[in-house]
């Protein structure tokens, strides 16, 4: 799970080695794709370029309140279209929200980076990916072609991680 069953990221799944991880991958991050429920809230946030996925636009339209993102119906317009739009023609993309999002996303990923916090319980909460809790997070990333490398410890104390699944070449 990714929040809570209010669909809210409660202070019990905030990690500071997470966090940290979190925030160094978006500062290296050419573009930043997200629901339009989702948003990182950092200090670099208004830097960045960023798309957000909305059925408030019919395909592409400029965000009135931010300069730096662009709102894109998936419905209307290529995900192409909207990086275009965006102005990031190549790079790293950076896909962090909900599981519709990374829904849309699963066989275009390259790495998809998966934290787990497993002394956190969410009942009743939003699921990362679809298809949870059906099936694991590392079978819906296994049967979209993904494989796990080395995890890397972000708070020993909670025993909370970061894989990487990357795309086998």
């Amino acid at each position: 799970m990714l929040a809570n069953a209010d669909r809210v990221m409660p202070e019990g799944l905030k990690f500071e080695g997470d966090k940290k991880f979190f925030t160094d991958a978006l500062d290296r991050a050419d573009l930043i794709v997200h629901g339009r429920n989702s948003f990182e809230d950092q200090p670099n946030s208004p830097k960045r370029q960023r798309v957000v996925l909305t059925r408030n636009v019919d395909a592409i339209a400029p965000d009135p309140s931010n300069p730096k993102s662009t709102l894109w119906n998936p419905a209307g317009a290529s995900f192409e279209a909207a990086c275009e739009r965006a102005g990031v023609s190549s790079g790293t993309v950076a896909i962090i929200g909900g599981p519709y999002v990374f829904g849309m996303f699963m066989d275009r990923y390259d790495t998809f980076w998966l934290s787990m916090a497993p002394h956190v319980r969410l009942p009743g909460g939003e699921p990362c990916f679809p298809g949870v809790p059906d099936r694991s997070p590392q079978q819906v990333l296994a049967a979209h072609g993904l494989r796990a490398g080395e995890p890397q410890m972000l708070d020993a104390t909670y025993d909370v991680s970061v894989t990487p699944w990357r795309r086998s070449a």
